[in-house]
């Protein structure tokens, strides 16, 4: 009989995932995630049939998570830009609050083990982004690029932004108001 699966040891195991694959990178064995989440390497098989499985579903957890936080309480009155601004000082939060994360999902993205279909799902999770990005640059330079294209140089400029405040904490809101300033015009 199999052994009922307990979502604190999943939990445990993606929570383990996340900072194996930040220190270690994606080479990081099955075993060493199943040590750091105190439960055995076959238990881990319990809740993940492989660790491309894991792969995918952590993949799916750190990109909804981020979503999430980035849209949450979106100020649906304010206008466009105003509404960019909320999600980009959202996502620069996101980004500072979870530095595993973020370097895991980094590790994550350029997986050949995500499959198509978590990609799209993970694409999925960030669609009320994309609806703003469509709109934000409408009228810009980008406006005929493709939208992956358009994010994925939204994502180079955070993540470049979020690395410079981490080397000059004292002006990190400077440095987030400046990456800022540059998406807008970069949009618009």
């Amino acid at each position: 009989m199999a052994r009922p699966r307990s979502d604190e040891k999943r939990n445990a195991i993606m929570a383990a995932a996340i900072r194996i694959i930040a220190a270690q990178g994606l080479g990081a064995s099955t075993a060493s995630i199943a040590k750091e989440a105190g439960v055995s390497n076959g238990a881990l098989f319990t809740y993940f049939e492989t660790k491309s499985a894991l792969l995918n579903e952590l993949y799916l957890h750190i990109k909804g998570d981020m979503a999430q936080a980035t849209m949450t309480d979106l100020p649906f009155e304010a206008d466009l830009r105003g509404q960019m601004l909320h999600v980009w000082n959202r996502w620069v939060q996101w980004a500072q609050a979870h530095p595993q994360q973020r370097r895991a999902l980094a590790e994550l993205s350029v997986s050949h083990e995500l499959t198509a279909a978590t990609r799209d799902a993970a694409s999925q999770s960030y669609a009320g982004i994309a609806t703003l990005l469509e709109r934000s640059r409408a009228h810009g330079v980008l406006r005929d690029a493709p939208l992956m294209f358009v994010g994925s140089l939204v994502v180079g400029l955070l993540d470049a932004t979020v690395d410079y405040m981490a080397r000059d904490a004292a002006n990190a809101p400077t440095h987030a108001a400046a990456g800022f300033a540059a998406l807008w015009r970069m949009l618009g």
